[in-house]
């Protein structure tokens, strides 16, 4: 009697092991068919098959959102769906990072809805937007010493730490003045979401990079758009300094007068549009 158990749970288990086995490597299948579907849809279409898909939404506090509402005008042009998902966004950047004052400097609500909502606004059109090379945001009241170049900034990205130190006083103005194609804010962390898709293999990061690759291909066998851009009173001569910050230079014209950058620059504006996937209202 005791043998017969011994075989009929030893049969029991045995065809729980295959149903696993038979389970995961189901899960594995539709997930690598899941991938070529998707990757037949990128190359057709430039964009990834769906962007947000999240089990739960985090949610701002009052005073966030206030913030939100009054100070950010990307949220305020997204339908309330989108807003939802915006919040939710906001939220986990925020939870994700260590904020830091410096210099007196106090992390204050503000401070944490402004920022994390700038990365927010230009990872939006990504299915993942924590840009992993950014671990700690570091914020200073004015410019700061760097021991980089020894030098006083308004801003900078620095990889080999996982750091994005801006002034609070000139992220502010970058905001204020809204026509200048000049935002700090936007500037950096373009920096980081660039370095970022070099080193990342999503979806979102290879559409970006491949993007760029692209860019750089058309400049570089159209002479007469090279020479139209810098000539251009548009975009501002620091652009051509290196090629990452032509990118942080475009990508702030991109976002702060989408109108006259289609206007003048219609090519590139359509490849930084597909390097975002910003299908958004009035871009």
């Amino acid at each position: 009697m005791l043998f017969i158990n011994a075989i009929e749970m030893y049969t029991i288990g045995s065809k729980i092991i295959l149903g696993i086995f038979f389970a995961l490597l189901l899960y594995i299948l539709l997930q690598f068919a899941m991938k070529m579907i998707e990757m037949g849809y990128v190359l057709r279409r430039k964009k990834p098959f769906f962007v947000h898909f999240y089990p739960f939404l985090r949610t701002l506090s009052q005073n966030q959102i206030f913030i939100l509402k009054n100070q950010f005008l990307f949220y305020g042009k997204l339908d309330s769906k989108h807003k939802k998902y915006f919040e939710h966004r906001v939220a986990s950047f925020i939870k994700d990072k260590d904020f830091i004052g410096r210099d007196g400097m106090k992390i204050t609500d503000e401070v944490k809805v402004l920022i994390a909502s700038t990365a927010v606004m230009l990872t939006f059109g990504f299915r993942d937007f924590y840009i992993g090379l950014i671990n700690k945001i570091v914020v200073y009241p004015d410019k700061f010493f760097s021991k980089i170049n020894n030098e006083y900034h308004k801003g900078e990205f620095n990889p080999k730490l996982k750091a994005l130190v801006i002034s609070w006083k000139d992220f502010k103005l970058g905001y204020k003045t809204t026509k200048d194609n000049i935002n700090l804010g936007i500037h950096e962390f373009v920096h980081a979401i660039h370095l970022n898709s070099l080193n990342e293999r999503d979806i979102s990061s290879t559409i970006f990079s491949d993007s760029f690759t692209e860019l750089t291909e058309m400049l570089s066998k159209d002479e007469s758009l090279r020479e139209e851009l810098i000539q251009s009173k548009y975009i501002r001569k620091y652009a051509f300094t290196n090629q990452f910050e032509f990118l942080a230079v475009v990508v702030e014209s991109f976002i702060e007068s989408p109108k006259e950058f289609k206007q003048h620059f219609p090519n590139i504006y359509f490849k930084i549009r597909q390097m975002l996937n910003f299908d958004f209202a009035g871009y």
